[in-house]
Protein backbone atom coordinates (compact mmCIF):
# COMPACT_ATOMS: atom_id res chain seq x y z
CA UNK A 1 0.00 0.00 0.00
CA UNK A 2 1.61 3.51 -1.12
CA UNK A 3 1.42 6.14 1.19
CA UNK A 4 3.12 9.68 -0.39
CA UNK A 5 4.81 12.92 0.60
CA UNK A 6 3.57 16.05 -1.90
CA UNK A 7 6.37 18.95 -1.23
CA UNK A 8 4.49 21.27 -3.11
CA UNK A 9 7.57 23.85 -2.81
CA UNK A 10 9.95 21.42 -4.76
CA UNK A 11 7.42 19.84 -7.04
CA UNK A 12 8.47 16.42 -5.47
CA UNK A 13 6.74 13.21 -4.24
CA UNK A 14 8.13 10.54 -2.09
CA UNK A 15 6.05 7.32 -1.82
CA UNK A 16 6.70 4.62 1.03
CA UNK A 17 5.08 1.38 0.08
CA UNK A 18 3.92 -0.66 3.07
CA UNK A 19 3.52 -4.55 2.87
CA UNK A 20 1.72 -4.36 6.03
CA UNK A 21 -1.71 -2.78 7.61
CA UNK A 22 -2.34 0.25 6.88
CA UNK A 23 -2.20 2.22 10.23
CA UNK A 24 -1.56 5.23 12.26
CA UNK A 25 2.07 4.10 12.17
CA UNK A 26 2.71 3.32 9.00
CA UNK A 27 1.32 6.65 8.07
CA UNK A 28 3.43 8.62 10.54
CA UNK A 29 6.70 6.22 9.44
CA UNK A 30 6.27 7.33 5.93
CA UNK A 31 6.64 10.93 6.88
CA UNK A 32 9.36 10.03 9.14
CA UNK A 33 11.00 8.44 6.21
CA UNK A 34 9.90 11.22 4.02
CA UNK A 35 11.49 13.84 6.84
CA UNK A 36 14.75 11.77 7.55
CA UNK A 37 15.80 11.09 3.76
CA UNK A 38 14.31 14.42 1.85
CA UNK A 39 12.73 16.57 4.48
CA UNK A 40 15.74 17.75 6.68
CA UNK A 41 18.32 18.19 4.31
CA UNK A 42 16.13 20.24 1.76
CA UNK A 43 15.06 22.33 5.11
CA UNK A 44 17.55 22.45 7.28
CA UNK A 45 16.43 25.48 9.46
CA UNK A 46 12.79 24.78 9.31
CA UNK A 47 11.16 24.73 12.72
CA UNK A 48 7.59 23.89 11.17
CA UNK A 49 5.75 21.16 9.16
CA UNK A 50 2.61 21.58 7.60
CA UNK A 51 0.44 18.67 6.84
CA UNK A 52 -2.75 18.87 4.99
CA UNK A 53 -4.91 15.53 5.03
CA UNK A 54 -7.99 14.05 3.88
CA UNK A 55 -10.27 12.63 6.81
CA UNK A 56 -9.95 9.19 6.64
CA UNK A 57 -7.31 6.21 6.58
CA UNK A 58 -4.53 5.91 8.72
CA UNK A 59 -4.28 9.08 9.30
CA UNK A 60 -7.99 9.86 9.72
CA UNK A 61 -8.76 12.82 12.34
CA UNK A 62 -10.23 10.82 14.83
CA UNK A 63 -7.38 8.39 14.78
CA UNK A 64 -5.11 8.69 18.27
CA UNK A 65 -2.80 6.54 17.21
CA UNK A 66 -1.80 8.71 14.31
CA UNK A 67 -1.77 11.71 16.79
CA UNK A 68 0.45 10.54 19.33
CA UNK A 69 2.66 8.77 16.78
CA UNK A 70 3.06 12.42 14.86
CA UNK A 71 4.40 13.93 18.27
CA UNK A 72 6.71 11.41 18.68
CA UNK A 73 8.15 12.61 15.36
CA UNK A 74 7.78 15.68 16.33
CA UNK A 75 9.52 15.24 19.34
CA UNK A 76 12.63 13.22 17.73
CA UNK A 77 12.64 16.07 14.48
CA UNK A 78 12.57 18.86 17.03
CA UNK A 79 9.79 20.51 15.11
CA UNK A 80 6.40 21.51 15.22
CA UNK A 81 3.85 19.60 13.06
CA UNK A 82 0.55 20.87 12.13
CA UNK A 83 -2.54 19.05 10.56
CA UNK A 84 -4.90 21.02 8.61
CA UNK A 85 -7.78 18.34 7.04
CA UNK A 86 -9.55 18.86 3.90
CA UNK A 87 -13.86 18.42 4.55
CA UNK A 88 -15.25 15.11 4.61
CA UNK A 89 -15.66 13.92 0.95
CA UNK A 90 -13.23 16.48 -0.62
CA UNK A 91 -10.07 14.67 -0.58
CA UNK A 92 -9.43 14.67 -4.48
CA UNK A 93 -8.79 18.76 -3.52
CA UNK A 94 -5.24 17.60 -2.42
CA UNK A 95 -2.57 18.70 -4.34
CA UNK A 96 -0.71 15.11 -3.59
CA UNK A 97 -3.99 13.65 -5.24
CA UNK A 98 -3.82 15.34 -8.43
CA UNK A 99 -0.09 16.44 -8.30
CA UNK A 100 1.11 12.98 -7.32
CA UNK A 101 -1.00 10.14 -7.39
CA UNK A 102 -2.87 10.86 -10.56
CA UNK A 103 0.66 10.93 -12.47
CA UNK A 104 1.44 7.42 -10.22
CA UNK A 105 -1.96 5.90 -11.50
CA UNK A 106 -1.26 6.99 -15.23
CA UNK A 107 2.12 5.26 -15.32
CA UNK A 108 0.93 2.17 -14.05
CA UNK A 109 -2.23 2.42 -15.94
CA UNK A 110 -2.11 -0.88 -17.92
CA UNK A 111 0.92 -2.50 -16.20
CA UNK A 112 0.50 -6.04 -13.72
CA UNK A 113 1.92 -4.95 -10.73
CA UNK A 114 2.87 -8.12 -9.70
CA UNK A 115 5.84 -7.71 -7.67
CA UNK A 116 7.05 -5.29 -4.86
CA UNK A 117 10.00 -4.53 -7.30
CA UNK A 118 7.59 -3.82 -10.09
CA UNK A 119 5.29 -1.11 -8.21
CA UNK A 120 8.67 0.35 -6.73
CA UNK A 121 10.28 0.82 -9.91
CA UNK A 122 7.01 2.19 -11.62
CA UNK A 123 6.27 4.54 -9.05
CA UNK A 124 10.29 5.71 -9.14
CA UNK A 125 10.02 6.49 -12.97
CA UNK A 126 7.02 8.94 -12.57
CA UNK A 127 7.25 12.03 -13.93
CA UNK A 128 6.25 14.96 -15.85
CA UNK A 129 6.84 17.62 -18.30
CA UNK A 130 6.94 20.77 -15.03
CA UNK A 131 9.34 18.53 -13.23
CA UNK A 132 7.84 16.12 -11.20
CA UNK A 133 10.67 13.79 -9.72
CA UNK A 134 9.25 10.63 -7.05
CA UNK A 135 11.64 8.73 -4.91
CA UNK A 136 10.22 5.57 -3.08
CA UNK A 137 11.25 3.09 -1.05
CA UNK A 138 9.70 -0.51 0.09
CA UNK A 139 8.75 -0.43 3.94
CA UNK A 140 8.54 -4.43 4.98
CA UNK A 141 8.09 -3.16 8.45
CA UNK A 142 5.42 -4.79 10.81
CA UNK A 143 2.66 -2.17 12.27
CA UNK A 144 0.20 -4.11 14.33
CA UNK A 145 -3.51 -3.29 14.58
CA UNK A 146 -5.88 -2.55 17.04
CA UNK A 147 -3.25 -0.28 19.49
CA UNK A 148 -5.49 1.31 21.90
CA UNK A 149 -5.23 4.36 23.85
CA UNK A 150 -7.50 5.12 26.35
CA UNK A 151 -9.21 8.49 27.38
CA UNK A 152 -7.03 8.94 29.90
CA UNK A 153 -4.28 8.48 27.79
CA UNK A 154 -5.16 10.81 25.11
CA UNK A 155 -6.60 13.21 27.47
CA UNK A 156 -2.58 13.50 28.88
CA UNK A 157 -1.45 13.82 25.72
CA UNK A 158 -3.86 16.61 24.33
CA UNK A 159 -2.98 18.69 27.30
CA UNK A 160 0.83 17.98 26.96
CA UNK A 161 0.95 17.98 23.20
CA UNK A 162 -1.89 19.12 20.94
CA UNK A 163 -2.82 22.26 20.36
CA UNK A 164 -6.61 22.61 18.96
CA UNK A 165 -7.20 25.60 15.98
CA UNK A 166 -10.59 27.78 16.43
CA UNK A 167 -11.77 27.01 13.20
CA UNK A 168 -12.61 23.00 13.46
CA UNK A 169 -10.41 22.26 16.09
CA UNK A 170 -10.98 18.51 16.09
CA UNK A 171 -9.39 18.46 12.34
CA UNK A 172 -7.10 21.05 12.52
CA UNK A 173 -3.97 20.92 15.12
CA UNK A 174 -1.04 21.74 16.10
CA UNK A 175 1.31 19.34 17.77
CA UNK A 176 4.19 20.59 19.64
CA UNK A 177 7.92 19.32 19.53
CA UNK A 178 8.44 19.22 22.99
CA UNK A 179 11.39 17.17 23.93
CA UNK A 180 11.06 17.70 27.79
CA UNK A 181 7.19 16.25 27.85
CA UNK A 182 8.30 13.33 25.25
CA UNK A 183 4.91 11.42 23.64
CA UNK A 184 4.71 7.66 25.00
CA UNK A 185 3.44 5.11 22.51
CA UNK A 186 0.12 3.00 24.43
CA UNK A 187 1.45 -0.10 25.98
CA UNK A 188 -1.96 -1.90 25.38
CA UNK A 189 -2.33 -3.76 22.25
CA UNK A 190 -5.40 -5.70 21.11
Amino acid sequence: MPYGVYDVTADTGWVNVGTDADTGQFAVESIRRWWNTVGKSAYPTTTRLLITADSGGSNGSRLRLWKTELAGLAAEAGIEITVLRLPPGTSKWNRIEHRLFSHISMNWRGRPLESHEVIIETIAATTTTTGLTVRVALDTNTYPRGIKISNKEMKEFETAHLTRHEFHGDWNYTIAGNADKPATRPNSQK
